[in-house]
């Protein structure tokens, strides 16, 4: 046979105790061993239990996929800037699968609707290196006036405080050691004195009117292999414009280029065959 208990009748101060021995046992099923004690020594767990703590972690998972359902619902915010309905008129005018030869491609800019100012007809070409850079007199200039200076102690004070009114800065040879101070400065913006270019001389002063004159300097951006270039206003027409196109393409030399785009201030690129 199995155990029998037998449960005995006694004072209500027994059965308070019973009760409370039996809440003791109740209490002690649930300590937690802490790490340090002795055997038999025991901490009575504090806060959630391990069921309690599951439920708050699916509920927080819950509210996480609901949360991030919500933000894709959200519409993407159109980052690309809102062309103008000149822009997109000109767009549908070009071909941008063709590469045109260089008088196609200014008869095209031509037709193009223009604004209200006379822009200005930019060169943007793909090189095969970086450091290319020359110097050349446009034959019919750039068609804006080109702000030339000469270094000196003022000027370089104006620099450091990045103040920077110029187009291209020639310097005498004993100026490098203190342009050496800003070359941070200028390097970046293709404005350092260089001897290759011909912007550091004993008589600076003589090369006022030849820059002025549309003498332009160029060279590549210094990580990438680019070169951005000002070839004159669309008032000077398509054979001067071409001209200009020639005498840089000669500076830089056709094996040196991989890609040349032409455009305006306000118009879409076109392609022009090298």
């Amino acid at each position: 046979m199995g155990k029998i208990r037998v449960k005995t009748f006694g004072s209500p101060e027994q059965e308070e105790q019973e009760k409370k021995k039996a809440k003791e046992k109740r209490e002690a099923k649930k300590a937690v061993k802490a790490p340090g004690l002795k055997g038999g020594q025991r901490v009575v767990g504090v806060g959630p239990s391990e069921e309690e703590l599951e439920k708050t972690l699916e509920s927080q998972q819950q509210t996480a996929g609901t949360n991030q359902q919500k933000k894709s619902r959200k519409p993407k915010v159109e980052s690309r800037k809102q062309r103008s309905q000149r822009y997109q008129a000109n767009a549908q005018a070009l071909d941008k699968t063709k590469v045109y030869p260089i008088t196609e491609a200014l008869e095209l800019l031509a037709k193009f609707q223009k604004a209200k100012f006379d822009e200005t007809v930019e060169l943007h070409l793909n090189t095969t290196r970086i450091g290319i850079s020359a110097n050349l007199s446009l034959p019919h200039g750039t068609g804006k006036k080109t702000r030339v200076v000469i270094a000196d102690d003022k000027l370089i004070a104006e620099i450091e405080t990045g103040k920077i009114d110029f187009d291209i800065l020639l310097a005498k040879p004993d100026m490098m050691p203190k342009l050496a101070r800003v070359a941070k400065i200028l390097g970046p913006k293709g404005l350092m004195p260089n001897p290759k270019n011909g912007t550091i001389t004993q008589n600076p002063q003589d090369l006022i009117k030849k820059y002025g004159a549309g003498q332009v300097s160029f060279k590549t951006e210094a990580k990438e292999p680019l070169i951005h270039l000002t070839v004159g206003k669309f008032s000077f027409g398509d054979k001067k414009l071409a001209d200009n196109i020639n005498a840089i393409l000669q500076a830089v030399k056709l094996e040196n280029i991989q890609k040349i785009v032409l455009k305006s201030t306000m118009s879409p690129a076109i392609k022009v065959r090298i």
